[in-house]
This record gives structure tokens, C-alpha cells and sequence, in this order.
């Protein structure tokens, strides 16, 4: 496995490093070579240089070029590399916004270490991470009714597979690798995403995560036949 930090602070890097050390002492399948870069120059080189890369933890803050434009630029270059935001920033609009352009967890740079050591854990099992303050809604004069708690998938009508299908969409699967993974056609898939985000009465795939993590549903162990 190889992973690639990109961030301007070489404390973070190092912090970030002994986060994953400590993860692979827990899990060695999670032993993994670090590939570090400042800045977004030197974080295109190294992409290009390691195709195998299978994470990048991506700081927003960088000194050379905008963090959203450097993670709209790798997930549309490199689809197969799963990427994570690690930032200060840590406002709801900018964790929509991360998770909008493919990211598949957003950690504050503030989290304690072993909410990170969590986060990350979470990620590698196949979750996607976001942090509690995302699930708050915005206020307004007119807030949409919550859902009913507790609620599960098939209270709100989900088939099985449309169950399959809301836990890859937590994974950041598009449309089209859904359809390979489940062996059934692309249009299907779409009518199913369809079905899922009028359950959850939401508009996208970013909703549709938030509310699932507000739900608090185990969709792993629900996928799991």
C-alpha cells in the first residue's frame, strides 16, 4: 500500500505519520510506504510517478494552488486513488463541498489524535468519514421534517439491493462501477439511486452520506450477504 500526504506543514506530515504507523501496528495489511509532498506541484509529480497509490490525505490550505481545485483535478485524473481531506477548515459548506468533488472523508486538522486514528480506521474499512459538525443542518425559517428515529433502511422502503446499492454510494462508487460490481445495467443503477435519495429526501449524493451518517447506519454490515 502507499500512501501520499500532501501538506505544507512538515509537523503535520510527521503527526499524520504516526498516526498510520500506529494503525499498521494494529492491522499489519495496513503497513504502508508514506510518500510526503508540500504543495500541489510536487503532489502531481508523485501521483504520476506511483499510479499504484491507493490513499491521499489532502490539506485544502496549500501554498500553491487551491486545495478544491487540486482535489476536483485528481479525481477527475486519477478515479482509482481514494482521497481524504485533512484540513483546518472545518465549516459545514466546506466539507459539502469537499464531499461534492469525490473526497471520501473529511478529518479536521483540530481532531484529537484518536478521533483521527478512528477516521482513518473507518476510512480503510470501506466507511466514508465525516465529522459530527456536517450532520448539523443550517438553520432556517423552514427546516424539512426530520426523519423518524429510530428508522432503518427497509422503513423507509429500501430493497436489498437497493441497500447494495446505497453502500457502494458510501463508498464513492459512481453510477458505472456500481453497475460493473453488481453485474446489472447502468440505467438500473440509476433508477435505484433515484429511489435511495427520494427515501432519504435529499437531492444528492452528498446528502444522501450525511444522512446516512446521521441515521447512523452500519451500511458494511448491512451490505454484508
Amino acid at each position: 500500500m502507499k500512501i501520499l500526504l500532501v501538506d505544507d506543514h512538515a509537523l503535520i506530515r510527521e503527526a499524520l505519520r504516526g498516526v498510520l504507523k500506529e494503525l499498521a501496528q494494529e492491522a499489519p495489511i495496513l503497513e504502508a510506504t508514506i510518500l510526503e509532498a508540500a504543495d500541489s506541484c510536487q503532489a502531481m509529480r508523485l501521483v504520476e510517478a506511483h499510479p499504484d497509490l491507493h490513499l491521499i490525505l489532502l490539506d485544502l490550505n496549500l501554498p500553491d494552488r487551491d486545495g478544491f481545485a487540486v482535489l476536483a483535478d485528481l479525481r477527475r485524473r486519477h478515479a482509482t486513488i481514494s482521497l481524504v481531506v485533512l484540513s483546518a477548515s472545518q465549516d459545514r459548506d466546506s466539507i459539502v463541498k469537499a464531499m461534492d468533488l469525490g473526497a471520501l472523508g473529511f478529518i479536521p486538522k483540530s481532531s484529537p489524535r484518536d478521533v483521527m486514528v478512528n477516521a482513518l480506521r473507518f476510512i480503510f474499512s470501506g466507511g466514508v468519514y465525516i465529522p459530527p459538525e456536517a450532520l448539523l443542518r443550517p438553520e432556517a425559517k423552514q427546516p424539512p421534517p426530520a426523519l423518524p428515529r429510530p428508522v432503518s433502511p427497509t422503513d423507509l422502503g429500501l430493497t436489498e439491493r437497493q441497500i447494495e446499492v446505497l453502500t457502494l454510494m458510501m463508498q464513492g462508487k459512481s453510477n458505472k462501477m456500481i453497475s460493473r460490481m453488481l453485474d446489472v445495467a447502468e440505467p438500473t443503477v440509476k433508477h435505484h439511486v433515484t429511489a435511495i435519495l427520494k427515501a432519504l429526501k435529499v437531492t444528492n449524493r452528498t446528502e444522501a452520506v450525511i444522512a446516512v451518517g446521521a441515521l447512523g447506519w452500519d451500511l458494511l454490515r448491512l451490505g454484508d450477504p
